[in-house]
């Protein structure tokens, strides 16, 4: 019997992955979120990318939250996109208050109502150093809360946890998705096309040029010419 699962789906790069190669195997359904975030441009390619998956998809809006948590430069468009590598010390201003947490406590929910068996999302091995909640100190005890939630107990996957982002794309490019991979949209600045120059733009073209595999994203020009993919640091 295949297992039946909830993926946390944003329309960015890795969870795209992570969609569409449990969408071949498992029984699956997406669920993304509307928290007020600058770049919710991301649903858009969400609601596209599920519909070329053939994938139930909801999103739940949660717009109403973003004054409890706009202390980030995502739920709060008076504090600056930084840009620059993830690693730089300026990129905490992107983390959202307990964003995972509330992400996660309602994919729970569903995944009870259906009585489905897992909840996953695509925390990697480069989110470690800067977004809290996707380190183990963090989603040991949360997955562990959620396996008592209820008499169905649903298990908390993470199963790109080991895989760097290179990893992840030269596995979507081997699974034959480069399509909806192209599709997918991961820019914190939440503008019509990837700027290039924000953290997550960076990783997302690093990523693709250490795994070898082309990026057939449409970036800002003037983005590209800010930072040169030479420049850039995996």
């Amino acid at each position: 019997m295949r297992t039946k699962l909830i993926v946390v789906y944003s329309g960015g790069l890795d969870s795209t992955i992570l969609l569409g190669s449990a969408a071949r195997i498992q029984e699956v359904k997406a669920i993304s979120f509307n928290y007020g975030q600058r770049h919710k441009r991301e649903l858009e390619s969400a609601s596209a990318i599920v519909q070329v998956l053939g994938v139930e998809h909801r999103i739940v809006d949660l717009s109403n939250l973003r004054p409890l948590i706009d202390s980030s430069s995502q739920t709060n468009p008076a504090i600056p996109v930084p840009h620059g590598h993830y690693a730089d010390e300026n990129m905490k201003v992107t983390v959202v208050p307990n964003r995972n947490a509330i992400m996660l406590s309602i994919a729970c929910a569903w995944a009870i109502n259906l009585k489905y068996d897992a909840v996953a999302y695509a925390a990697h091995s480069g989110d470690h150093t800067i977004y809290p909640d996707c380190r183990e100190e963090f989603i040991t005890p949360f997955a562990e809360a959620m396996a008592k939630a209820d008499w169905h107990s649903v298990c908390l996957v993470r199963p790109l946890l080991r895989w760097t982002k290179a990893q992840i794309v030269r596995m979507g490019a081997k699974l034959g998705l480069e399509s909806i991979m192209s599709m997918s949209y991961s820019c914190y600045e939440g503008g019509l096309l990837h700027c290039g120059q924000c953290g997550t733009c960076q990783e997302r073209r690093a990523a693709f040029r250490d795994a070898g595999v082309r990026d057939l994203t449409t970036y800002d020009p003037a983005g590209i010419a800010a930072l040169p993919i030479d420049q850039l640091r995996s």
